[in-house]
Order: structure tokens, then sequence, then C-alpha cells
């Protein structure tokens, strides 16, 4: 069975933009990657900034290498729903879901970097995405994500991926970042639905 990757412009623009602006933030270095990244300090004295770009950097290598890793299998995935435009602000508003939902909801985590609160985010829109367009493998996708979230929850990070990225893996955020997801998905079911019926009615 061949696989057809959505290589297209429209598709792939989106999350090279992505890959592309974490490697260049990664090979800035730490004092970047300090400046950046979640900080709940930080953000209680207005760095504000922080609950968007800490989503974008990275412990060192091998977790850029994960995350960079994930980011191309949601695009063989998904890549069909990603519109440069529409990938761009999916990634920013589960980014900054990941992050208020880490402030509000987990004070005890202070500190955070990574893509992958986002990507489940993007993981769960993406397999809704496939549901809403009859593509029934999104509903093993969407079941599969739901166990891992719920599987974290309950047994906590994996200590040789903790040891891997130089970090504690935040689940919370990757619970946030799932939840912003799906939000997001049925915002933008209801709004289609109430423009496809108050169209009608304007065309009349």
């Amino acid at each position: 069975m061949i696989v057809a990757l959505p290589l297209k412009p429209q598709f792939s623009l989106g999350p090279a933009i992505l890959l592309v602006t974490v490697i260049l933030l990664f090979f800035m270095g730490s004092s970047t990657t300090e400046l950046l990244a979640y900080d709940r300090y930080a953000l209680e004295s207005l760095e504000t900034w922080r609950l968007l770009s800490g989503n974008l950097v990275h412990t060192n290598g091998y977790h850029l290498l994960l995350n960079g890793a994930g980011l191309f299998f949601l695009w063989a995935l998904h890549g069909e729903h990603y519109k440069p435009l529409l990938f761009i602000k999916l990634f920013l508003w589960c980014g900054l879901g990941t992050s208020l939902g880490i402030y509000f909801l987990s004070p005890s985590l202070i500190w955070y970097v990574g893509l992958s609160g986002a990507l489940h985010g993007l993981f769960v829109w993406g397999a809704c995405m496939d549901i809403r367009n009859k593509v029934y493998s999104g509903a093993l996708l969407l079941l599969g994500i739901m166990a891992k979230v719920s599987w974290e929850q309950w047994q906590g990070s994996s200590k040789d991926v903790a040891e891997l990225i130089g970090a504690s893996v935040a689940i919370d955020a990757h619970l946030y970042g799932a939840a912003s997801g799906f939000a997001l998905f049925l915002l933008m079911w209801v709004m289609s639905v109430l423009y496809s019926v108050i169209k009608p009615r304007q065309a009349a």
C-alpha cells in the first residue's frame, strides 16, 4: 500500500515554517531558550510572551528531534487539512491553551518548553476533522490519543524520555493541549453550522 504524502505547498508550508522556526531558535542557544520558555515566575512579572514562545523552544537536541518527528507524523496523517494560515493559527491557539492550562490548573509546574502540548492539540483536531470528513480511522486515532493522555495521567511520565530530553515530561501539557485541540474543533464546527444556516437566509 502506497501512502500519498501531502506534498503540495498549501499542505506543507505551515509545518515547514514551524519546523524552521524551532530549529533556528534552538541554534540561537540556551540564553534564547531561557528568555522564551514558559516560566511561571516570569509570567507573574508580566512576561506574557512566554505563554506562546515557550511552545517553540526545547531543552536539547533530543527533545527537538522527538518533537520534530511528531510534527512530521502529524503532517503525514493530517496534512491535507493544513492550509498554511490555518495551521499557524491552530498551533498558536493550541500552544496558548496549553500554557494557560498549565498556569491556572497546574501551579506546581513552574517551567515548560516544547511543541508536545500543541502537537497533542493538533492531533486531536486532525482526528476530529477526519471523522467529520467520514475518514473513520480518525475515530481510532482519537481513541488512541485519549488512551495515551489518560495513561500518562494515571501512570505518570516516562523516565526514559525524561532522561533523554533532560527534563521531566510535562504530561499535564499533553492533556491541556489535547483539550485545546478538541475545543477548537468544536468551535469551528459550530461556527460552520451557524454560517450554513445564516447564509441561505441572507441570500433569500
